[in-house]
């Protein structure tokens, strides 16, 4: 369990989305997503923490059969407003996702594991249910972005007053307890500081930087590995020696005489 969204945080956060940080985001999103997680297209897909279902939309577009859950019963209210009934919205918390192992191809966690109390059982969680990839997209606790968001909240901004923000080398150690050893792949989003906004693009400025730490937006994905270990039993009783087969006898004869069959 973690934060669910209401009425004001939905407030902050669609303040959040029209900053230079979410535009760039936001204008990277589906760049991110096929770059790092190449999906097809007809791939199932979970948005975890799916809110209003922006995302989803975007992943209807690039041709994936998305699902989405989200904690709050507001947020899904306004996601139904959004959405068609090609969408399944399902209600319930990150950390006990209601679906079967291996149900999706993908699960995305879009600005979800700040908000989330134990995001090692959410990732858990999201590994249970997919049987490729998983996406993580956070702001970057070693970005100016991420600083400034954290000041918001210390002055009272209800989107990240319980946030937790994390950066990469916290996100890799959390996929290594989630899943072991496992294949990532990950990209960085550059963007404008929010508290400049009006002095430069009023739409942000977002670049792709591979291998930079310091990004404003991470995006990791994690491949799955399913490794089966087997203990070799040694085999303590001998087996008896087998009689000879009838498959071997080449007349009828000879299979009568097997069986002690009188020929007359």
């Amino acid at each position: 369990m973690g934060t669910v969204f209401q009425n004001d945080t939905e407030l902050s956060y669609d303040s959040w989305c029209n900053s230079n940080q979410g535009q760039a985001v936001d204008n990277s999103i589906e760049h991110l997503i096929r770059t790092i997680l190449e999906p097809r297209r007809g791939e199932r897909i979970l948005d975890i923490g799916c809110g209003t279902g922006k995302h989803m939309l975007l992943l209807k577009k690039m041709g994936m059969e998305p699902t989405g859950l989200d904690a709050s019963s507001h947020m899904l209210k306004k996601a139904r407003e959004r959405l068609d009934k090609r969408f399944t919205l399902k209600m319930g918390w990150a950390e006990d996702l209601p679906f079967d192992d291996n149900e999706f191809d993908y699960a995305v966690m879009i600005n979800t594991l700040e908000f989330l109390n134990d995001p090692i059982q959410a990732l858990m969680e999201a590994g249970r249910v997919s049987s490729k990839s998983i996406f993580i997209g956070a702001i970057n606790a070693l970005s100016w972005n991420g600083i400034g968001n954290r000041i918001q909240g210390l002055l009272g901004n209800p989107l990240f007053k319980n946030a937790k923000f994390y950066n990469l080398f916290q996100l890799k150690s959390f996929i290594l307890q989630a899943y072991g050893d496992v294949p990532v792949s990950w990209l960085t989003v550059q963007c404008q500081p929010s508290f400049i906004k009006g002095l430069g693009s009023d739409k942000g400025v977002s670049s792709l930087c591979r291998r930079s730490p310091f990004g404003s937006f991470v995006a990791i994905s994690a491949r799955m590995l399913y490794r089966l270990k087997t203990d070799n039993l040694p085999l303590r009783v001998r087996l008896k020696k087998a009689a000879p087969p009838l498959v071997g006898s080449s007349t009828i004869g000879d299979i009568n005489a097997n069986r002690g069959v009188s020929g007359e």
